[in-house]
C-alpha cells in the first residue's frame, strides 16, 4: 500500500497521531480530547502545550468542523485501508451524575445499576474521573463501602442478601480505586473517616483477592498523605491484615502496594514492633526467597532494615533459618540500593545481636566473604564504610578463618 500522507491539521500537536476526538482549548489550539486530558489531569500540566499560555480552566470545545473533515477524509482513504472514526460520545457532566446518585439514593434495588454505570464512566477517560470526584461520587462509594459491610454482617444468614451487599461493596470498592482519588481527597477520608479505613481492613480479612487487592492500595494511598498523629495510632490488627495480604500474594501490584504501606508506616511510634508482631519479618524473609523482582527485593530489603532498628526484629531474622543467608545473597544481585540495605541490616545485627553462635553462622553461610567483596567491587562508599566497620569489629572470630577465600582475604582492613 503506498503511504498515505495525514494532513497536518489532522495531527494531535501532542501525539502526532490522527485526531479522534478534536477538541479547541482557551487559547484556541485544537487537540485531541484523550491526548489534552491526559495532558491536564495524568501530567497535572496547567498550560497550553504549543503557546505556554497558562491556562485558569481546563473547559475543551468540540471542533465538530475538524472532526468531519478527518471523518470525511478516513472515508475518501478507505480503499488504503484507513477506518472512519466514530462520531464520539459527548463527556459525562456533573448534572448526569448527579441524577445518578439520586436515583441510587432513592431506589435501593437501583445500586447496583447506577455502580455498573459509574464504573464504565470511570474507564473512559481522566476527564470522567476528575467529574466523578467533583460531583461526590468518592463519598457515595465510600458510604456504601461502609453501609454494605456493616448490612453484610447483620444479613450473614440470609445468603441472597448477603451476596447482593458484598457484590456492590465489591463492584463500588473497584471504581473507587480507578477513580485514582486526588490528594486533597484522600487528605479528608483520613482525616474525618477513619471508619471507611476500618472498612478496608476488614475487607482485607475477605476470600475476595480482587476487593484485598484494592483495599490494600486505596490505604497505600491514603496512608501516604496521612499526618504523624495518625501514623501513630495504627492498631496491631492493621499490620496483620496488611502482612497477610502479603503473604498471600494476591497480586504483584498489590504485594508491592502492602510493601510501600509498611515501610511508609514502620518509622513512627512502635510500629515497627506492631509489624513483627504481625509476623513481617518471617513473609519478607520467605518474599526475599522467592521473589526475582527487582523492586520487590529493594522494598523488602528497605523494610527488614527498618525492622532491624529493634530488638524484636533482629531476633526474628536470625530464627529464620535462611534469614542471615537470603540478606547476604541480595548483596550484588538486585541494585545498588538493595547492596545498600542489605549491609544495612548486617550492620544493625553485627552491632547488637552478634552472639558467638551468629558470627559463626555468618561465617558459614558466607556473610564475612560477602563483606569482603563489597570492599573490592564497585559499591557506593558508604556501603563499603559499613562493611568495613563490621569486618574490623568481629576481625578476631573472622580474620584469616578459613570460610574465607584467600582472594577476598587479601582485602580483610586492618584493624
Amino acid at each position: 500500500m503506498d503511504e498515505i500522507e495525514i494532513p497536518h491539521h489532522f495531527l494531535c500537536p501532542i501525539s502526532l497521531q490522527l485526531m479522534r476526538d478534536p477538541v479547541t482549548i482557551s487559547t484556541g489550539i485544537t487537540y485531541d480530547r484523550d491526548s489534552i486530558e491526559k495532558w491536564f489531569f495524568s501530567c497535572k500540566k496547567k498550560a497550553c502545550p504549543v503557546t505556554k499560555k497558562v491556562l485558569h480552566d481546563s473547559d475543551l470545545t468540540p471542533n465538530h468542523t475538524l472532526r468531519r473533515l478527518i471523518q470525511a477524509w478516513c472515508t475518501l482513504n478507505a480503499s488504503h485501508g484507513i477506518e472512519r472514526i466514530p462520531t464520539p460520545k459527548p463527556p459525562i457532566d456533573k448534572t448526569q451524575i448527579a441524577k445518578l446518585l439520586k436515583d441510587a439514593k432513592k431506589f435501593p434495588e437501583m445500586q447496583l445499576k447506577c455502580l455498573k454505570r459509574l464504573r464504565s464512566i470511570t474507564l473512559e477517560g481522566d476527564r470522567n474521573r476528575s467529574c466523578l470526584e467533583a460531583a461526590g461520587v468518592v463519598e457515595f462509594l465510600v458510604s456504601i463501602i461502609k453501609s454494605n459491610y456493616e448490612s453484610t454482617l447483620l444479613l450473614e444468614v440470609e445468603s441472597n442478601e448477603g451476596s447482593e451487599f458484598i457484590k456492590a461493596s465489591d463492584e463500588a470498592l473497584s471504581i473507587l480505586y480507578h477513580i485514582k482519588i486526588s490528594e486533597s481527597c484522600l487528605k479528608s477520608i483520613i482525616r474525618n473517616d477513619q471508619e471507611f479505613v476500618e472498612s478496608l481492613v476488614q475487607i482485607l480479612k475477605n476470600d475476595n483477592y480482587q476487593s484485598r487487592a484494592y483495599a490494600t492500595m486505596l490505604l497505600k494511598n491514603i496512608f501516604e498523605v496521612a499526618d504523624p498523629n495518625q501514623l501513630i495510632t495504627i492498631t496491631p490488627e492493621f499490620f496483620a491484615e496488611i502482612v497477610c495480604t502479603l503473604r498471600d500474594r494476591i497480586s504483584v501490584q498489590a504485594s508491592k502496594a502492602a510493601l510501600k504501606l509498611l515501610v511508609e508506616l514502620c518509622p513512627w511510634g512502635r510500629n515497627r514492633i506492631k509489624a513483627v508482631e504481625g509476623g513481617a519479618v518471617f513473609v519478607l524473609i520467605e518474599l526475599l526467597l522467592e521473589t526475582s523482582d527487582k523492586r520487590a527485593s529493594e522494598l523488602a530489603l528497605i523494610l527488614l532494615d527498618q525492622l532491624c532498628g529493634c530488638a524484636e526484629g533482629r531476633a526474628e531474622v536470625l530464627k529464620h533459618g535462611a534469614g542471615l543467608a537470603i540478606v547476604s545473597k541480595k548483596i550484588f544481585r538486585v541494585s545498588h540500593l538493595a547492596s545498600d540495605r542489605a549491609v544495612r541490616i548486617l550492620s544493625s545485627i553485627c552491632r547488637f545481636s552478634a552472639t558467638s553462635r551468629v558470627l559463626q553462622e555468618m561465617l558459614q553461610v558466607g556473610v564475612a566473604a560477602k563483606l569482603c567483596l563489597v570492599l573490592q567491587l564497585d559499591s557506593s562508599h558508604k556501603t563499603k564504610e559499613k562493611a568495613k566497620e563490621i569486618l574490623k569489629l568481629h576481625s578476631r572470630v573472622w580474620r584469616n578463618h578459613s570460610c574465607i577465600p584467600s582472594y577476598l582475604l587479601s582485602s580483610y582492613p586492618s584493624s
